[in-house]
């Protein structure tokens, strides 16, 4: 047994996911397309998308939000992960990123399943909280524009029901957030540092931070 994390190098990272379950072939094409693209770094890792995947299984999840579809690999993952008469709600502001996304769930026959919101992801969520969705929710995973995380983790706690999960990306900001923000820091460094250093004292969930990707926070609603 050991108390120390493993570092990953990019040969230990590729052997683990050698031996983890086969990704799918959509997923790999997803993944080598949006490399390609000067912002292909902010897709999830595949590893993440695994774990959110295993994770609806687990709790029988049937609804599904996302805040943050880019081109659409963890919603194809989760589409794929879920049952056919599945409900997931993609929430983005980016046409050509998502007609990306739109073509994979065409490809792979998931669109069925799938409802996009092109428009600023608050408006979605208080308008499906307005249309009576609040605690319908199995899953919600946010992984969109930093600043605005708080704001997008309050909705999903309404709209989420007890003993889902809710999950968010990006929490360690390749390891800023550990450190005080100064002058020229971005607004999602205080924000987020701030937000990181509440979730041990929020009794309205259960908080758990991975050391995966660029750190996935699991938030069990009680």
């Amino acid at each position: 047994m050991t108390v120390h994390c493993t570092p990953f190098s990019a040969e230990l990272l590729a052997y683990l996911r050698q031996i983890s379950a086969t990704e799918h072939p959509i997923l790999a094409q997803i993944r080598a397309d949006t490399a390609t693209h000067r912002l292909g770094k902010m897709a999830i890792a595949p590893e993440q998308a695994a774990l959110l995947a295993w994770i609806a299984q687990l709790i029988d999840a049937k609804k599904y939000l996302e805040i943050g579809t880019f081109t659409g690999y963890s919603s194809t993952a989760m589409a794929l992960a879920l049952p056919d008469d599945a409900q997931l709600t993609c929430c983005d502001i980016n046409v050509t990123f998502t007609n990306w996304a739109r073509d994979y769930w065409q490809r792979v026959g998931v669109a069925h399943k799938i409802t996009l919101h092109l428009q600023p992801a608050i408006i979605t969520m208080d308008e499906l909280l307005a249309n009576g969705a609040a605690e319908t929710y199995d899953l919600a995973f946010i992984d969109a524009d930093k600043p605005t995380t708080p704001h997008y983790f309050e909705r999903c706690l309404k709209l989420v029901r007890s003993g889902g999960v809710i999950a968010i990306d990006n929490m360690l900001l390749g390891g800023r957030v550990m450190h005080e923000p100064h002058d020229t820091s971005p607004p999602s460094h205080r924000i987020l540092r701030e937000f990181n250093a509440n979730l041990p004292h929020d009794n309205r969930v259960v908080p758990l931070t991975l050391p995966l990707g660029d750190g996935l926070t699991l938030l069990r609603k009680k």
